[in-house]
């Protein structure tokens, strides 16, 4: 004769005494929700934490134990005074000085910026042709000589350089105004010229202000 094992003969709830209780269906994708929302919370700290602070606060810490200068914000003094930076040129007025770039942010390194018009835009035309007969006047040097970084914005609207081309011409005026030889002006301009960075990188470039700090201590 066959009989039937306890398990097929028993009710379920008799086989299993804990029986489980499922939640309902419609409780399940909130809780995945949560839990997804926890994870992304997280990441977000972790993130925040990892990449905003810590990261940032070591790059501080090694550049300035490397380069103090550079992380300082390369800054230049004269008499224990901070008269500018080495990387944002500031405006010259006046024939004593070699005149810097023109600048579309006035030399403000919190508003850097270039000019983002063509050369086929009608108001930049117009604004380069006035630019380059006031520098032309002003130099004494036909219209045709004068070159097009003294009257073009750079890129970021605060490049302390000019070209060797745009400083030979502002020479005679400089010389005259403060009484030296041209001589004596064009060797500080080849004093204060930095070469392409690792022979190839840009080109040849004077340094605006270097340049004009210098001439301050030439005498006649």
């Amino acid at each position: 004769m066959r009989t039937e094992s306890t398990d097929t003969l028993l009710p379920s709830a008799a086989r299993d005494p804990q029986p489980r209780h499922e939640a309902p269906a419609a409780a399940r994708p909130a809780r995945r929700q949560g839990g997804l929302l926890r994870a992304s919370l997280g990441f977000a700290a972790i993130s925040l934490l990892g990449f905003g602070l810590a990261y940032a606060a070591a790059t501080a810490s090694l550049g300035g134990l490397l380069f103090p200068g550079q992380a300082a914000g390369s800054l230049i003094q004269r008499d224990g005074r901070i008269v500018g930076s080495a990387w944002v040129g500031q405006p010259f007025a006046g024939d004593t000085y070699f005149h810097s770039r023109p600048s579309s942010a006035s030399h403000d390194p919190m508003a850097m910026a270039g000019s983002n018009q063509a050369r086929s835009n009608p108001d930049a035309q117009r604004r380069i042709a006035g630019a380059t007969a006031a520098v032309a006047a002003r130099e004494g040097v036909p219209p045709e000589a004068v070159p097009d970084d003294l009257v073009t914005q750079s890129g970021s609207g605060v490049d302390p350089h000019i070209s060797p081309a745009a400083a030979e011409i502002q020479v005679a005026r400089v010389a005259r105004a403060r009484g030296l030889a041209p001589e004596r002006v064009r060797a500080a301009v080849a004093a204060h010229t930095e070469a392409a960075q690792f022979g190839v990188l840009g080109a040849p470039r004077v340094h605006v202000l270097k340049l004009n700090l210098a001439l301050d201590t030439m005498r006649p």
